[in-house]
This record gives structure tokens, sequence and C-alpha cells, in this order.
């Protein structure tokens, strides 16, 4: 299998643990990657104002960067990017003279989008398009005795047009963490907003939140979280900072990417899930399972 891939501005610095594990976690499983060429910005956020077409030239150029590379199929990681790209694409296969203008606006590209390039997320790539149970049966090192709470907060899963999982109780994240061998553990906040780029001038509200998301991780078990999206790995793993100030009771407990996980099970080595970058360092409870 061969996938066109959009990274995204965050998997290229903060996040790069993400993209690195990922990378690995898909070479393993036969899968090669071809990253876009002069890819931009998705434009981070899906533009609500039905005239507000130039927030569309973003997402939009990127599927002509796809079509470039002769394939209707394109892949990212980033729930937020997935979010915005999907959104856009589904406007502009629905509404012909948005496409037009759109298309009018980038007049210097060589291509002009027809609306057919079809936007998938990482994890419909391996429960869809690579099946779970081809995933399972490269697991090489069982993620056995970790207990796993999936935090799918807002973008994988809403609105629904776009979503690829049941928006109140979705499981995909599940399913594959329990694939890898590990615990899943079911959580009442699982979907619920982080609190987004409220994390720029109301970190208190932040903390708010991860006291309650995460607050109730730990009270149903978990020893690590994962997620998809890079906000949501910010506010969940490096606001427990503020969060512990603000709340004394609040316990610390490692946020990890779902593909870092997945890596492991795989086989990839340690050199390639950069555990270096979080604030509360996942190593002492992968190290205690025997998993790195």
């Amino acid at each position: 299998m061969k996938l066109a891939y959009f990274p995204g501005c965050t998997l290229k610095n903060h996040a790069k643990n993400f993209e690195d594990s990922a990378l690995c976690a898909l070479n393993k499983l036969g899968v090669e990657v071809e990253e876009l060429h002069r890819w931009n910005c998705c434009g981070t956020v899906f533009s609500l104002a039905t005239d507000d077409l130039i927030h569309h030239v973003a997402p939009v150029r990127n599927m002509i960067r796809a079509k470039e590379l002769n394939t209707d199929k394109l892949m990212t990681m980033c729930a937020m990017c997935y979010n915005t790209l999907k959104r856009s694409n589904e406007r502009m296969k629905k509404d012909a003279e948005s496409l037009d203008i759109i298309n009018d606006l980038m007049y210097e590209e060589e291509v002009k989008y027809k609306g057919d390039v079809e936007v998938l997320h990482l994890l419909e790539v391996l429960r869809d398009g690579i099946h779970f149970t081809a995933v399972s049966e490269k697991i090489k090192t069982p993620l056995q005795g970790l207990k796993v709470a999936s935090y799918y907060g807002c973008y994988l899963v809403r609105p629904k047009e776009i979503g690829f999982d049941n928006q109140e109780n979705p499981t995909i994240l599940d399913e594959l963490m329990a694939l890898c061998g590990a615990t899943p553990i079911d959580f009442p906040y699982k979907v619920e907003c982080c609190g987004a780029y409220l994390t720029v001038d109301k970190p208190e509200i932040i903390a708010e939140r991860t006291n309650q998301i995460i607050g109730s991780v730990v009270k149903k078990g978990a020893e690590v979280v994962v997620v998809s999206c890079p906000l949501c790995a910010f506010n969940l793993d490096q606001r427990q900072k503020v969060t512990k100030k603000i709340f004394p009771d609040f316990k610390n407990i490692p946020v990890l990417y779902f593909t870092q996980l997945l890596a492991i099970s795989l086989g990839c080595s340690e050199n390639d899930l950069g555990l270096n970058l979080h604030h509360i360092d996942p190593r002492p409870i992968l190290k205690e399972k025997g998993l790195i």
C-alpha cells in the first residue's frame, strides 16, 4: 500500500514524536508513505462562515498537491488537520459554485481541483485500509498489563458527517489499543473538549478541564492516556503543571500519542518514539511494564 501523506505544521516541530512513531509503525506494516510536495498549513480550523471562502484556499490547495501525486486519497494523522481538511473538502464536493470560485482564486495552479480526493485519518487507514486483523498479526511486543485510556476529543468524531466513529461513544482507539495487547479503560469524558485555544490566554480554564478529564481517567485506574491531537496533547500533558498548582490533589499521568504505543507493539525502537518530548515522562511506566 502507498499513501499520500499530509503532515501539517505541528508534526514537524512540537509533535515530532507523533510523526516519527507513526511513520515507523506504518513502515512495520508495509505501508509506503509519500509526503505531499509543497504542502501548506491546513488552515488550522474550519471556517463556519458560509461566505468566508478564502479560508478554504489552504485546505483545497493541499488536495491539489495530492492530485499531483496521482492519487485520490490523502492521509493525515493530526485530528485537527483531518477535521479541517475533510470539512472543507466535503463543502467543495457539494458546492460547485464555491469550488469554481476557489479554483479561480488559485489561477496559477496547473491542476484544477474537482473535489475528487478522499481525506482519511490514520486510524481509518489502520481499521479499513490495512484492517485491524492484519495489524494484530504484526504485533511483536504486546502492551500486556498496560491500562490505557483513549481520549478522542472533538475533532475525530464531530460533526457527524465527517466523523468515522460514534460521536458519543467512539471505540476505534480502544479497539486499536486492545489489539496491541493493552487494557482499554473507559471513562466519561473521552469526547469532552480539552479547552482548545483557551490555553493561550486562559490557562486556568484548561487546568479545570484537565483536572476533570485526567482526574476521571485516574479514578478509573488508567496508567496512560492516548490522544490523536497535538493541541489535546499539549493541554492534557503540558498543562498538568499548572493544574497541579490550582488543584493540589491532582495526580499526574503520562499522555502519549496512540502511534507511540502502536509503534512499541510493532517493534519500533525507543529512538523512534520521542519519549523525551513529554512533560509527564512516560518512560517509568513503560519500563515497569517491560515495553522499553
